[in-house]
């Protein structure tokens, strides 16, 4: 990325971005006290919500939703038109977001097309959900409590039983268990409103999703060349997401793709320890710890979403990532993203700079190219692999996520090239994947133990009983 492209990427911000943003935190600020009875200023965010979208094809259902929630007297279905609504919002912010990003680097994008194999009609799991979904923003996040937590377990289970329903329990699950550690949150000096409004409007869309199963879609193969990793890490579980180009075997166009795999865990298995809880997976975790390609055979893929399986991929030969930027990434054609995904906080497109200055200041650590700066989101390094702030801080090349956060852009750094003590240093996330190569990092992971084996070891005693 050069100084013009930062340049133009960051000129000014889409026209009503702000707008839009405000719209949606009005919304968010009346879940937090419920929809049991709507006060003027609930009763004016749902207004205003009505109003953004009233010149498009929601316009007349939102409105009479609207009347219906002020009213008091609603269903399930006007909570789903008013997640459709704020979803849009965030959805047409993010298109701006992406349509300024690609036209800054001169990305090519493909256009969505709706999947084929669409359900006439909800089942009992996701009416289930539906239904707890309601009764949560009936109450309002300061109102939880232990009872409505507790009846998230019925949905959750009846939704894993449903393949195309997992993402849905899944995400119930994972919301239920972040309410029940912050109870009471009516004590809480600062409800996450934002982050709680996502979690909930997507899972009260999940629940209206009648697309069909999840391997519907696209089989691909070819050759796949890692860009670099992205280490999401919870409490109860960790994903590993893998952005990389891939060269159809068929001769089209390079395409940009990213696929991950997940794991449970608990809350004491953190840092490199995270990798041995992806055992399944040698050739990808190979393939990152290496630096190698990958040949896939019929992989499936929607949008942009490599569903991973160890059976149809193949080591393959060594590809230096940053050579891969440099030679590929200019050229690639990136997938649409689904409507369901549109949101400026999903936005993680791979980028590659060079030539740069890192500067040090009080609104934290900055990219400098040809007068232009950006800024780098150093606190979303994880720490299971050998990426540091010194190292990036130090760096002179960079592979990274271009994201959208708190009204500004930022990169993520995935991968670095560096000058330390005047040796050349290089340094991915992905490089602990098959174990540490540190050897402090490596003597201290021997002073604490295994945990994962220990785990194990005692889970297993647990089943022989």
């Amino acid at each position: 990325m050069l100084g013009t492209q930062l340049a133009q990427l960051q000129e000014d911000t889409p026209v009503g971005l702000s707008d839009a943003d405000t719209v949606v935190a009005g919304f968010d600020d009346a879940l937090v006290s419920g929809f049991a009875r709507v006060g003027d200023e609930a009763a004016a965010a749902l207004a205003a919500l009505a109003d953004a979208v009233a010149g498009t094809p929601l316009g007349a259902r939102v409105a009479d939703a609207v009347d219906t929630v002020t009213a008091g007297g609603f269903r399930p279905d006007d909570l789903a038109v008013l997640a459709g609504a704020r979803s849009a919002l965030l959805g047409a912010a993010h298109d701006a977001l992406l349509g300024r990003f690609d036209a800054a680097v001169g990305r090519d994008r493909a256009l969505w097309t709706a999947p084929a194999g669409a359900s006439a009609e909800t089942s009992a799991a996701s009416s289930a959900a539906g239904a707890w979904l309601h009764e949560v923003a009936v109450a309002g996040w300061r109102n939880v409590d232990h009872e409505l937590l507790s009846a998230a377990g019925s949905p959750v289970e009846a939704a894993l039983a449903e393949p195309r329903l997992r993402r849905l329990a899944v995400l119930l699950d994972g919301l239920a268990a972040e309410l029940r550690a912050s109870l009471p949150v009516a004590t809480m000096p600062q409800v996450p409103a934002r982050r709680w409004a996502d979690l909930w409007t997507r899972a009260v869309l999940l629940a209206q999703d009648r697309t069909g199963p999840l391997d519907d879609g696209e089989r691909v193969s070819g050759r796949l060349l890692p860009l670099g990793v992205d280490v999401h890490e919870h409490a109860t579980a960790v994903q590993v997401q893998v952005h990389a180009v891939l060269e159809p075997s068929d001769g089209g166009p390079a395409r940009l793709v990213r696929t991950a795999v997940a794991a449970g865990k608990v809350e004491t298995i953190t840092g490199p320890a995270v990798w041995r809880l992806l055992p399944a997976y040698p050739v990808l975790l190979a393939a990152v710890a290496q630096r190698r390609t990958v040949t896939v055979t019929r992989l499936p893929l929607r949008g942009g979403d490599l569903s991973w399986c160890e059976s149809q991929a193949r080591l393959g030969e060594h590809a230096d990532p940053f050579a891969t930027g440099r030679l590929l990434l200019a050229d690639v054609t990136a997938a649409a993203t689904a409507p369901l995904d549109r949101h400026p906080a999903a936005i993680a497109e791979p980028v590659l700079l060079e030539g740069y200055r890192m500067r040090k200041g009080d609104d934290g650590l900055t990219l400098d190219r040809d007068g232009q700066s950006i800024g780098i989101a150093v606190d979303r390094l994880p720490a299971a692999g050998p990426l540091t702030a010194a190292l990036v801080t130090a760096s002179t090349s960079c592979l990274g996520l271009a994201r959208w956060d708190d009204g500004r852009w930022w990169v993520q750094p995935l991968a670095v090239q560096a000058t330390v003590k005047r040796a050349p240093v290089e340094a991915h996330n992905g490089d602990w994947a098959e174990g540490v190569t540190d050897p402090k990092v490596a003597k201290a992971e021997a002073r604490a133990g295994d945990a994962v084996a220990v785990l194990r070891e005692r889970a297993g005693r647990l089943l022989r009983r």
